[in-house]
């Protein structure tokens, strides 16, 4: 699967995200895969699924983290691909 900056992060039915303590767990109800996540992915977690495309969540991203823009976008990149090959999100064409 190919994923770009202008592709839009959708949680699916049946994932649940439980956050705690600055981590979170997702869990998807239907396959019982979950993946955890420490506190900078639980942060990219909650602006990539609040955000209208992987671009914007970038954008913010940015503004919060003294991190190389590129180092950034492949971390952010790789989270999702990761995250989209256990169907614990949906990685949808925006517009």
């Amino acid at each position: 699967m190919k994923i770009s900056s202008g592709d839009r992060v959708r949680v699916p039915d049946g994932v649940l995200v439980r956050e705690l303590d600055e981590e979170a767990v997702i869990l998807n109800l239907d396959t019982e895969t979950y993946h955890g996540l420490d506190g900078v992915g639980t942060r990219m977690w909650a602006v990539l699924t609040s955000s209208p495309t992987i671009a914007a969540a970038l954008a913010v991203l940015e503004g919060e983290y003294d991190v190389d823009p590129e180092v950034l976008r492949r971390d952010v990149l790789n989270l999702v691909a990761t995250l989209a090959e256990h169907r614990l999100v949906d990685v949808e064409a925006a517009g």
